[in-house]
């Protein structure tokens, strides 16, 4: 069985951020965690090695069935270091960056597919400036020859290290012993084995990849710009799949969100680890961990986690949150937290559950065919029972018994002349 090894130790300084890395999110997964995926459908002998933040990674991690190592970073620093960690258990091992998040398992198998002893991904760049050059004869690998080192002819080449290798068992058992860390930065470097391999003769085939598939991330702008590629992709597949999407640049939709049946987004919305359910989002509206079935969202409306809704209409800026609706009608401006409210029943624009009392969240039950007025507040814990209405401007703190009617408001005082009293003018 193939085996490969992702590494992911790295401090990762150049993201200038407290968070590891590897854990920084792509569509709202972290980066690690595609690798591990897609390595995964093509092995389950799989390694990481891991030292920076090694019990944060490890906890998000320790889901899939991966063997995890921490790497002797004080003796054996840099990417040969950490492969000392790693027990050898197949003919081919092949080596991942942590922080490729855009590769696929059909790219990953392409270097099991080819004999050789070293097979070395390259990119082949329209300016390959500030990066070295991989001098290729016949697709094999001759020579790695740093920028400043490389010349006149040498700088014409295209082609440059895309940092994935795979290797065969023997050779990594040869050379990792070999390894030297006789270099400014005292690590220990896997291309160091490259060099030694071509000066024994081995054969090192060059494996020319896609740089969107293999780019890495380094910095914010690499994480932007790949976080962009991924998006692209989530959309693409679903539009494949049958949703229709109004001005797709514009939409953020999460590598955890599903649709099911024909499904309509329209522009600026966000769905995030959301199940879409033949609904239409309409514009600009904000969707986070909630399920959304045969139902008319937005546009500008905001639906909290916990949320389920179904065959309902959600207008615009309507808030909903920890709650359960079916077969509702809320057009406009209300607020709906920690609710369960049954088919038939309208909410009126302003209407506002109020949930929270500083110390503990409460809540609101309603039944069908209930008819509440606009700008009214529900002060939970509240239960409304089915054929109830409610009148609009009404404070309600007690429950409501099935086919009533609710109404409070203060007497209405009406002074006779005072708006020419107090501005001391009349028309």
């Amino acid at each position: 069985m193939a085996q490969i090894v992702i590494l992911a130790a790295g401090k990762g300084t150049r993201m200038k951020s407290k968070l590891p890395k590897v854990i920084h999110k792509i569509c709202n997964k972290p980066m690690i965690e595609y690798i591990i995926e897609e390595a995964l459908k093509v092995t389950e002998n799989i390694d990481v090695v891991l030292y920076h933040e090694f019990d944060k990674i490890k906890e998000l991690i320790k889901k899939y069935p991966v063997k995890i190592h921490k790497q002797n970073h004080k003796e054996f620093p840099g990417t040969g270091g950490a492969l000392k960690e790693v027990p050898l258990r197949s003919e081919k091992v092949l080596v991942l960056n942590g922080d490729m998040p855009l590769i696929s398992a059909n790219e990953i198998k392409k270097f099991f597919d080819i004999d050789a002893d070293i097979v070395m991904s390259v990119m082949k760049l329209k300016n390959p400036q500030g990066y070295g050059r991989v001098v290729i004869e016949n697709g094999n690998v001759k020579k790695i020859v740093e920028e400043k080192d490389a010349k006149k002819e040498e700088l014409k080449i295209p082609y440059v290290n895309a940092g994935v290798y795979l290797f065969k068992k023997e050779v990594l058992q040869k050379y990792l012993p070999l390894l030297s860390n006789n270099n400014a930065q005292k690590e220990y470097y896997l291309t160091d084995i490259i060099e030694m391999a071509v000066k024994d003769n081995l054969k090192i085939k060059a494996l020319e990849v896609d740089e969107e598939n293999f780019k890495g991330v380094n910095s914010k702008k690499d994480l932007a710009k790949a976080e962009e590629i991924m998006c692209r992709r989530i959309k693409e597949f679903w539009l494949k799949e049958g949703v229709i999407m109004h001005l797709p640049d514009t939409i953020y939709i999460d590598a955890y969100t599903k649709f099911e049946g024909e499904c309509e987004v329209w522009s600026g919305s966000v769905i995030l680890k959301s199940v879409i359910i033949e609904s239409e989002i309409k514009p600009n509206s904000v969707i986070e961990e909630a399920i959304i079935k045969k139902s008319s969202i937005g546009p500008m409306a905001r639906i909290r986690p916990k949320s389920e809704i179904y065959k309902s209409k959600i207008g615009n800026f309507v808030e909903i949150k920890a709650s359960k609706l079916q077969g509702v009608k809320a057009g406009h401006l209300s607020y709906l937290g920690d609710s369960e409210i049954d088919e038939g029943t309208n909410i009126g624009a302003g209407t506002i559950t109020c949930n929270y009392d500083g110390k503990n969240k409460y809540k609101t039950k309603i039944g069908k065919n209930v008819f509440i007025g606009s700008d009214t507040k529900l002060i939970a814990p509240i239960t409304i029972e089915e054929d109830v209405i409610i009148a609009a401007g009404s404070v309600v703190n007690k429950d409501i018994k099935k086919g009533s009617l609710a109404i409070s408001r203060p007497p209405l005082k009406i002074v006779k002349d005072f708006y020419y009293k107090f501005f001391g003018r009349k028309s």
